[in-house]
């Protein structure tokens, strides 16, 4: 009879114990996909801004790049012999044979003189060989200031135009005026090749700049009115059926998307960026994904042992029954051993669930892993955002970034050895920087030409920052003028070398030594046009802009011949406490 008495409870008991089992193994479920959603949220959408980051500071890089290497291109032309020549005898019929042979070392979009009465005499675009611009601001500007003025002008169809102007003159009396128009529409193409959305604005509020044509010439809040941003209602729907997304910062094209600002050390204009957040949602919603499909695997392994159990215990029961009809005692004995085997079956439960929790812990640790691992390793190059594209699974885009850094570069080195910066800065676009990372910079625009032959770098840097007050990019250009000329010296030598050292105390020196043939004429070396390379490698204006620049940080760079043969040039820049210090 006591027999008969357990049989309902441990029964009863085992009734429950599933249903348990299952609110505890869902509730777990829920918790540990909750949690890896913030997390992982977080983490993604931070990633995703760090990299934004990184794109956006090489836009404003380009962009500010661009403006400087074309501000000097008037100065120097008003200065051009030539020019002043056809001026003052009206005769311009090789004139704009003279400006087509520049606009492709320069890289501007055009270039036009015009005489003291605003007329077009000579372009390179000649189907605008005689138009009038008396009346515009950047040839009234011009002539008036003497010096060179930077204007930009809205054209018909919503496009801008970006204009350096400066009067030619001989011995103070203006003879007209050369403009120089820079190419800002190639940044622009290259901006829009990528999935973010980018404006600049200048110093009023206009968008200047963008990769929606739409955009040119309105406010940052009445451009992004065009894009059709969805309703209250809507943006309620979409948060709820997305429910991995931050908080937004804006909508573009009904996309929600984060806010970069950035800005742009030229006249008070800011680039502005925004990046959608869909790729946080795939990345986020595919470990989220692989979470509930193991989840459901368990789960469905667990119905499936359930039910093997179910059944069993139908065949023992009926079994069991069978055979209690014929011995009471057989009945005993096995519904003692059932009681033993339940208890067995508990503790292996007990143990399988545990296990489905730790390789379900070690499966998020280690995907958690595997997603950082990516973007840190990403931000050690600025090559990092064309890394990235590879590992999306996205080459074409990636070799296009490759592609167009390594054009630019090339690009760059050409046109800054023809350049001289005479114009001056003000001190408000100076900053406090370490001359190290200033050469470590440079030595990586350098890269493709050093890999190119085979040339010793022996670069010494001081343990301590060398820090100074300046231009960092301006300083870059003339680390870089002076690297390509050392690269260009040591063509002939058997075993070339170039040797970089820096040296920080009251001052700041940079001294370049390679062990070419070294310098002939030391006086004319930092003239205009100087240059004793062949025709078609360089007009001679190097070293001349590198001087500029280096008279406007305050330094001087100076050159000789080394005593064991071979050129050796020095920049010294006035350290940045010395500077305090005289301030003060």
């Amino acid at each position: 009879m006591s027999i008969a008495r357990d049989i309902p409870v441990s029964r009863s008991t085992r009734s429950w114990w599933p249903r348990i089992a299952l609110a505890l193994f869902c509730l777990a479920a829920i918790a540990i996909i909750w949690i890896t959603n913030q997390v992982l949220t977080q983490r993604f959408t931070e990633t995703t801004r760090n990299r934004a980051e990184v794109r956006y500071t090489l836009y404003v890089g380009q962009l500010v790049s661009e403006l400087q290497r074309n501000s000097i291109v008037p100065q120097l032309l008003g200065r051009d012999p030539e020019l002043i020549n056809a001026l003052q005898m009206q005769d311009f019929s090789r004139t704009t044979q003279r400006l087509l042979s520049l606009v492709d070392e320069i890289g501007a979009a055009s270039i036009m003189l015009y005489d003291r009465d605003g007329r077009v005499v000579a372009a390179t675009e000649r189907t605008r060989l005689g138009e009038n611009h008396r009346t515009a601001p950047y040839f009234t500007n011009a002539l008036r200031s003497r010096s060179t003025v930077f204007t930009a002008l809205e054209g018909p169809t919503g496009a801008y135009a970006f204009l350096y102007s400066r009067a030619v003159d001989d011995g103070g009396d203006p003879l007209g005026v050369i403009s120089v128009e820079v190419d800002l529409a190639r940044l622009e193409q290259n901006w829009a090749g990528t999935q973010d959305a980018v404006m600049v604005v200048d110093s009023t509020g206009r968008v200047i700049l963008a990769t929606e044509r739409r955009w040119r010439g309105l406010s940052e809040t009445d451009a992004l009115e065009l894009t059709s941003a969805p309703t209250s209602i809507e943006r309620a729907l979409r948060a709820t059926q997305d429910w991995t997304t931050l908080p937004v910062d804006a909508y573009v094209s009904g996309e929600a998307v984060m806010r970069r600002e950035l800005r742009i050390p030229f006249q008070g204009w800011r680039l502005v960026g925004f990046t959608a957040y869909a790729s946080v949602r795939e990345r986020v919603n595919g470990v989220l994904a692989l979470e509930i499909m193991g989840f459901a695997i368990l789960l469905a392994l667990a119905f499936w042992l359930s039910s093997r159990k179910t059944a069993s215990r139908l065949v023992s029961t009926q079994r069991e029954s069978a055979e209690l009809r014929l011995l009471n005692a057989r009945l005993s004995r096995e519904i003692a051993e059932r009681e033993r085997m339940e208890k067995t079956l508990q503790v292996a439960e007990q143990t399988l669930a545990q296990s489905s929790k730790l390789a379900v812990l070690g499966e998020m640790s280690a995907a958690v892993s595997h997603e950082l691992n990516q973007p840190l390793a990403a931000m050690k190059t600025y090559l990092a955002g064309a890394r990235l594209l590879i590992q999306r699974k996205r080459p074409e885009e990636a070799l296009a970034s490759f592609q167009r850094i390594d054009d630019l570069i090339d690009r760059m080195g050409a046109i800054t050895r023809q350049l001289k910066s005479y114009a001056r800065k003000g001190s408000d676009a100076f900053e406090p920087f370490d001359v190290r990372d200033a050469v470590s910079s440079a030595l990586a625009m350098m890269e493709p030409q050093l890999k190119s032959r085979r040339i010793a770098i022996t670069r010494t840097m001081p343990d301590g920052p060398a820090r100074v007050m300046g231009d960092r990019l301006r300083l870059e250009q003339v680390i870089i003028n002076l690297l390509r000329n050392a690269l260009d010296a040591t063509r002939g030598a058997k075993d070339p070398a170039v040797d970089l050292l820096l040296a920080a105390g009251q001052t700041v020196s940079l001294t370049v030594r390679d062990n070419g043939p070294g310098i002939e004429d030391l006086d004319a070396l930092f003239e205009p046009f100087y240059t004793t390379k062949q025709p078609g490698d360089g007009v001679g204006l190097g070293l001349a802009i590198s001087s500029g620049i280096v008279n406007d940080l305050g330094g001087r760079l100076t050159a000789r011949n080394g005593a064991d043969g071979g050129a050796v040039f020095e920049v010294v820049l006035p350290a940045l406490d010395t500077t305090a210090a005289a301030a003060e």
